[in-house]
């Protein structure tokens, strides 16, 4: 299973748990529109007179309440969507590979971080004990292991400025969800493919 910020990638598909409601994941998107408008309003009722207010209002109170409760429904739409999903893995597979991320650096890049912590990896690390319960084998692949820079088809490794950022690869001028091998000999060479499907695929064959 390939895990990225806004969905799961495994043999079924993608899995989206933020803003996407297909292949039956919570959608967030209107959840998060109204967190946003609300977070505006509270901004508007901390200030008085073009200063922070010292003194919080009772309107400013009740803006407080409402926009934690709209955090606390995201919340636990997505810890439902999640506990469906993790046990949907667990009856269908005797076998589950993940990657063991590096979430403290991703929290540090100012294009992931947000959609880090809206993602929860570690709440979904946390369903580990599944495994357990159901005698399904975990297997964690190093966080070194370049599943996202690997080509599932030849086993070639992009280095260098071959590689894929989160910006994609500009030296050829792809975008950051496309994976193109330029190995010759490769069966997919010069073919786009998914870089999160093709990781996936590498995922499932590591040992």
């Amino acid at each position: 299973m390939d895990v990225n910020v806004s969905h799961f990638n495994d043999a079924e598909g993608e899995h989206y748990f933020l803003y996407k409601g297909n292949n039956g994941a919570v959608n967030l998107g209107r959840v998060y529109d109204n967190i946003k408008h609300q977070q505006r309003i509270l901004a508007r009722k901390l200030e008085e007179n073009g200063q922070i207010a010292g003194k919080r209002s009772k309107s400013y109170q009740k803006a407080r309440i409402k926009l934690q409760k709209l955090y606390e429904r995201a919340h636990r739409m997505q810890d439902d969507a999640m506990h469906k999903y993790t046990t949907h893995l667990v009856k269908e597979y005797d076998a589950i590979c993940i990657e063991d991320l590096d979430v403290k650096g991703m929290l540090m890049s100012h294009v992931a971080s947000k959609g880090v912590h809206r993602a929860l990896f570690g709440r979904f690390r946390s369903y580990q004990y599944k495994c357990k319960s159901a005698g399904v084998k975990l297997v964690i692949a190093n966080r070194f292991y370049p599943s996202t820079q690997r080509c599932a088809a030849c086993g070639n490794i992009k280095k260098d400025d071959e590689k894929i950022t989160l910006s994609g690869n500009k030296k050829h001028g792809t975008k950051h969800n496309e994976y193109v091998c330029y190995n010759k000999k490769c069966p997919n060479y010069g073919k786009v493919v998914d870089r999160d499907m093709n990781a996936m695929m590498n995922l499932t064959f590591f040992d």
